[in-house]
């Protein structure tokens, strides 16, 4: 075993983005092939899957293989069953392991990343979400809730992703004492973070306004 687990970090270790993505699925089967544990081999694979998929794709974890799995358990499990089978012949590979099987797993693996992306993409509706956040920003700026400049800094970082500090008080056509007070006033309600005290503000999601911002995905309590 230690042989075997030597050769799969030598093999999956330090692959570049594309080559990742697809050794993601040759690796999940592979190490279920060894297997290194007396028990859990399959929460241990799908994790590493996962882990694998958020390095390689920065998906923040917005989605997970893991379900896409759960929700194909017996065509899953056929595919690693087959990937045990030897070679079948001259042509399928060069190791001890058929190559095509794990071909065809590979491609289910990926369908079913693909299958999780449109899943979550249809939930979220992430081209509306910034008129969704905007429009919670201008409902707050009417209640009193937060400056009404404060949209501005929302807006310019839903455009640039990000908005350094020292832009805030031209953006808002205010003093830096008066920017300052905006961004925390954002701050304190969540929807704006950043790494220091100096580095660039970026949007962040309270759970408080989940069911406003991301409907599809949290719901309103009943």
């Amino acid at each position: 075993m230690p042989r075997f687990l030597e050769r799969y970090a030598s093999v999956y270790v330090g692959l570049g983005k594309a080559e990742g993505i697809i050794g993601a699925a040759a690796a999940h089967h592979r190490l279920l092939w060894i297997p290194p544990f007396l028990d859990g081999n399959g929460r241990v694979a799908r994790l590493l899957s996962h882990a694998l998929l958020l390095d390689a794709l920065d998906t923040g974890s917005v989605w997970s293989i893991a379900r896409g799995l759960a929700r194909s358990v017996r065509t899953y499990k056929a595919h690693l069953a087959a990937c045990d089978l030897p070679r079948r012949n001259d042509l399928d590979g060069r190791g001890h392991l058929s190559e095509e099987a794990l071909a065809d797993f590979t491609r289910f693996f990926l369908e079913t990343c693909l299958d999780q992306v449109r899943f979550m993409e249809a939930l979220a509706q992430p081209e509306r979400l910034r008129e969704r956040i905007l429009l919670w920003s201008d409902d707050a700026a009417r209640l009193g809730e937060r400056p009404p400049k404060a949209g501005r800094v929302l807006e310019a970082i839903l455009y640039r992703g990000e908005l350094p500090r020292g832009e805030v008080p031209d953006l808002l056509a205010a003093s830096e004492r008066s920017a300052r007070r905006v961004v925390a006033a954002l701050a304190e309600q969540g929807v704006v973070h950043a790494a220091s005290t100096r580095a660039p503000l970026r949007i962040a999601f309270p759970a408080r306004l989940a069911a406003r911002w991301l409907p599809g995905l949290f719901p309103e309590a009943p």
